[in-house]
């Protein structure tokens, strides 16, 4: 790997200067290292000089490896750019949580110093697919149907395989991957499915019926659904970000997608050494409690 791009999608003060400490090791290590103009405006004069400007449309026809800064949604963003190519993302954190976004910018020149070195893990993970309209749209995370401009719930027609699920009446409906179990999926009620696990999720969100769980399939399962809504009108997101409104009686086969995306990993990272630190399982209240009161 030779060619680095850079890419964060915010302009926070934090975003950038992570993203320069990067170029700069990149830069000394004598690869070359590419982000957008507009990050680069905001680098210092001697960074500014280093590192080659290109626009979004370009990145997977150049980049070896995007190197993103910002969370899961910066991730996210990547993925959507990329998923056509075949370019690894390794993902900064520096906003929250940070499921996807797994690397800590504290600990960024090692972080990279080993990607340089060939110390890291490659994994792919699963994408969800559509056609609607004659456009396609992936999810890495999840597709979302969900009601529109009323609060009154939408009515959702569930098939697997064409044998009938069932009907969701309720705020919406999460199609998740097994990566996107820790996202919105987790935040309904959804299970935490394991990244290598093949299933899709279908996690109900606030749902009419208390009987109406999360139900796991095969994520070789053609699904199809069926939306309802009191003003006609129901949204349709992917990975977090709106992308079309259907209508009454609109139909929308959701399948295993061929593509699939590429993520570097620490080498010495599992993804339950992830789910134990993020959603701190296993932790003693009494003694962080007493670790707090002494620091």
């Amino acid at each position: 790997m030779n060619n680095f791009v850079l890419y964060e999608i915010s302009e926070k003060p934090d975003v950038i200067k992570w993203a320069e400490r990067a170029a700069h090791i990149l830069c000394e290590a004598n690869v070359n290292c590419y982000a957008r103009q507009e990050a680069i405006e905001q680098f210092s004069d001697e960074i500014r000089e280093k590192v080659n400007p290109i626009e979004l449309s370009d990145f997977g026809k150049v980049a070896d490896l995007v190197i993103t800064f910002g969370g899961d949604g910066t991730i996210l963003s990547a993925c959507h750019k990329l998923i056509n190519y075949d370019v690894p993302i390794m993902g900064f954190n520096v906003g929250k949580l940070g499921f996807l976004a797994e690397f800590s910018v504290q600990n960024l020149e090692k972080s990279i110093n080993n990607l340089l070195e060939g110390n890291y893990r490659l994994i792919d993970r699963s994408v969800l697919e559509t056609q609607i309209d004659g456009n396609t749209y992936f999810a890495l995370n999840d597709f979302v149907f969900e009601k529109k401009d009323s609060p009154r719930m939408i009515t959702i027609q569930a098939y697997a395989n064409d044998h009938y699920v069932g009907e969701y009446r309720a705020d919406g409906l999460i199609i998740s991957t097994p990566t996107g179990s820790t996202a919105y999926s987790l935040s309904c009620g959804g299970p935490i499915i394991s990244p290598s696990t093949k299933a899709v999720c279908l996690t109900p969100i606030s749902p009419h019926s208390l009987t109406l769980r999360p139900l796991v399939v095969d994520d070789s399962s053609d699904l199809r659904f069926v939306v309802f809504s009191p003003t006609g009108k129901v949204n349709f997101v992917a990975d977090g970000q709106l992308q079309t409104i259907l209508s009454d009686g609109d139909a929308v086969n959701i399948y295993l997608s061929k593509n699939r995306v590429k993520l570097i990993k620490p080498m010495e990272s599992a993804f339950y050494d992830l789910i134990r630190t993020k959603l701190h399982w296993a932790v003693n209240p009494v003694q962080e409690i007493n670790k707090n009161i002494e620091n």
